[in-house]
């Protein structure tokens, strides 16, 4: 029996989505293990084997402290995935706050909200992490936080523009005259209706999330010289690609890039099958 014409582009959508899920999963368990199962032993300086290059013993060579570079990327990438995780979720929770209460709570919060969108937006990307890594602190808390912060806007704008269009629903109206107030109706009401846009916007969000991260711990925020970061790998190891010792940071640029283009496309496919109408795939 032959597939209708208009179901094999769903049907490829989805097929598409559980390659790039298990594609995703896989690199995340392969991280996550090695994670647990490396010696942080290879993490301590050893002055006998410095930049060495990818052998045997070292499948990506070592580093100009004698430190296992396998041992380094791998948990310079969970790490990554770690602050990846909960930058993203804060950026999409205030995405969801903003969002609907600039659409539920009347013109002068959405003029505000609006405002602050504007105001954010217009602050060059780079300088505005930057500032909120050094207003609260810096450390990891001023990483987390300069990240968090300024990547909430775009997610906010759609959310505001989905609820603008289901706010004079019939079921919101019935609400609205039962007497229910704005929290009920975002919380009951609302929220299911824009869970998938926020699911979306989490996924996207996340490569541009741990991208940032490396740039900042590449500029010298965050985290201490001898965390095994991939930003800070690679602030350690461009110096040295002149020298001929490339693995420095070929490596862990290449695991950052599989990383980032892995959550990329995984974030595509599942706008694809949850929002065909916005997708070009």
């Amino acid at each position: 029996m032959k597939t209708p014409t208009g179901h094999r582009p769903r049907l490829r959508g989805r097929r598409d989505l559980v390659v790039s899920l298990s594609v995703v999963v896989l690199l995340v368990a392969c991280v996550l293990a090695g994670r647990l199962l490396l010696d942080d032993a290879a993490l301590r300086p050893n002055s006998a084997p410095r930049l060495l290059p990818p052998g045997p013993e070292h499948p990506l060579g070592t580093d100009h402290l004698g430190r296992d570079l396998f041992t380094r990327v791998v948990k310079g990438l969970a790490l990554s995935l770690g602050i990846g995780v909960l930058t993203a979720a804060i950026s999409t929770v205030i995405s969801a706050v903003l969002g609907i209460c600039a659409a539920l709570l009347g013109r002068r919060v959405d003029a505000f909200v609006s405002w602050l969108i504007d105001l954010s937006i217009g602050i060059p990307h780079l300088i505005f992490m930057i500032l909120l890594a050094f207003t609260v602190g810096g450390g990891i808390p001023g990483l987390v936080a300069g990240i968090a912060f300024t990547h909430w806007m775009s997610l906010a704008l759609l959310v505001r523009a989905d609820v603008k269009q289901i706010r004079d629903a019939e079921f919101i109206l019935v609400s609205r005259g039962l007497g229910r107030s704005p929290l009920f109706i975002a919380r009951r009401h609302v929220l299911p209706l824009v869970l998938p846009q926020l699911l979306v916007g989490f996924v996207l969000m996340f490569p541009h999330v741990i991208l940032h991260e490396a740039a900042l711990t590449f500029l010298g925020f965050g985290f201490p010289p001898q965390t095994p970061a991939i930003g800070i790998l690679l602030s350690e190891g461009m110096p040295h690609i002149s020298s001929g010792m490339w693995w420095l940071a070929v490596f862990p640029g290449l695991a950052l890039l599989l990383l980032v283009l892995g959550f990329a496309r995984l974030g595509d496919r599942v706008r694809a099958v949850l929002d065909p109408a916005t997708s070009n795939a």
